[in-house]
């Protein structure tokens, strides 16, 4: 890695202890946000010239504290010319900079700065634009590009994100029992970035490694300062187990494999090794939740040597287990391939049945893709072929609508009119 690489990975490390050390001092999410920003093009500049400093965080600190106080000074000086009075309180309500021993501390801010962007009073995509500007270090411009959405869209997004912050008067600081009372919409917050970036729900990428590396990250951090939750470890275990197999997922044209397709000689043995150790050893002691669940289910998937020797009756099992735990539509859908795959397909469609009825599935292109196969299984290959097109025409991202396209083409072929 050179100058430039190094420069912008210490950067994205930095990013939010900088931002959380501005806003714990200052107490201003948004100005404080801005100033960080301008810290960092400063930093892309004189780093580039200069190399790293000694102590980058300090100097990050120092650099986005001295911009938020001219900004502070310069609008101080506006309202002067304007009012005398209102100037004094003005000036009477700013803080003073951060001292140079505050500046260089080691205190890390940053889970507290992601229990911050996780507000109840925000949306789950603006939770999850937020996250990733504020903690995961990403531009505007890259967040827009993972979703898809126009730049602008994006920033006004962020830019209104930080507004309700505010306006809801979030605290920087949290007791613990509001910390445990957040920490599930953090973890699903996480779960949403690495989703979109395993499965890209839409656009012509069948995955986007930034997202997926950056959640795997972030998960990691949270871990390292809440090593006792359970659902931590659980998520983490989950990502990387899901993670593993992204070499086998895609073919050379872009086009996607099937989980039961997939040459598991590629998967990566080091994630499974890591996913598999982190929740036999979560299990054992933690409170058994959702992620954790899920992580076993593919601890299993990924310790079986290829898909006829899957033990699909443990899977659903667990299936069984999360279903009364956390019976939301996409669970219940997975539980039907499962019960299918141990009690033959006309269980599967029976259960996919109860789902048609859940405005949340109902337009969802997996249940139609999923009762295809299901179908084709059943020997109902003309009913397979109408539902594998319907799954097409409601998928939104490109490479399932090929492989959804490419199903229902081979299943014309094989019964033309």
């Amino acid at each position: 890695m050179g100058r430039t690489g190094d420069i912008e990975a210490t950067l994205r490390e930095l990013t939010p202890q900088v931002l959380g050390a501005l806003v714990r001092h200052y107490g201003h999410f948004d100005a404080c946000e801005d100033a960080v920003q301008d810290a960092l093009l400063d930093a892309t500049l004189a780093w580039t010239e200069r190399g790293i400093p000694h102590s980058p965080r300090g100097w990050l600190i120092t650099v986005a504290s001295r911009r938020l106080t001219d900004q502070w000074r310069s609008d101080s000086a506006r309202r002067k010319r304007e009012t005398t009075a209102a100037a004094r309180e003005t000036t009477a309500e700013q803080p003073a900079p951060p001292t140079t021993d505050e500046a260089t501390a080691d205190a890390d801010d940053s889970l507290a700065l992601l229990f911050l962007c996780c507000h109840p009073s925000l949306s789950p995509p603006s939770q999850v634009a937020l996250t990733l500007r504020a903690v995961g270090g990403l531009s505007t411009t890259q967040i827009a590009r993972a979703f898809l959405v126009p730049e602008a869209t994006m920033a006004q997004r962020i830019s209104r994100a930080k507004q309700q912050i505010t306006a809801a008067g979030a605290r920087f600081h949290m007791s613990e029992p509001q910390q445990a009372q957040r920490l599930g919409a953090v973890l699903e917050v996480l779960y949403l970035v690495f989703n979109e970036g395993y499965v890209a729900s839409s656009g012509p990428d069948p995955l986007r490694v930034e997202l997926t590396d950056e959640a795997i990250r972030l998960v990691r951090e949270v871990r390292r300062q809440l090593p006792d939750e359970g659902e931590v470890a659980g998520l983490l275990a989950l990502m990387l187990l899901t993670d593993a197999r992204r070499p086998a997922r895609t073919r050379s044209d872009g086009g996607l494999v099937p989980l039961a397709e997939q040459d598991r000689s590629r998967w990566n043995q080091a994630l499974i090794t890591e996913g598999v150790a982190l929740i036999t050893e979560t299990l054992a002691h933690a409170r058994v939740g959702p992620f954790q669940i899920q992580a076993a289910i593919a601890a299993v998937h990924a310790e079986a040597t290829d898909a006829e020797n899957t033990d699909w009756a443990q899977i659903l099992a667990l299936y069984d287990l999360l279903a009364s735990s956390s019976p939301n539509p996409m669970v219940l859908l997975n539980r039907a391939v499962a019960a299918a795959m141990v009690h033959g397909p006309r269980t599967g469609l029976d259960m996919l049945a109860e789902l048609d009825g859940d405005r949340r599935m109902s337009n969802h292109h997996r249940l139609h893709a999923v009762r295809a196969h299901l179908l084709e299984q059943a020997g109902e290959r003309a009913a397979a072929q109408a539902a594998f097109a319907e799954a097409a025409r409601r998928a939104t991202s490109i490479p399932e609508q090929r492989y959804l396209q490419a199903q229902t083409v081979r299943l014309t072929a094989d019964n033309p009119d």
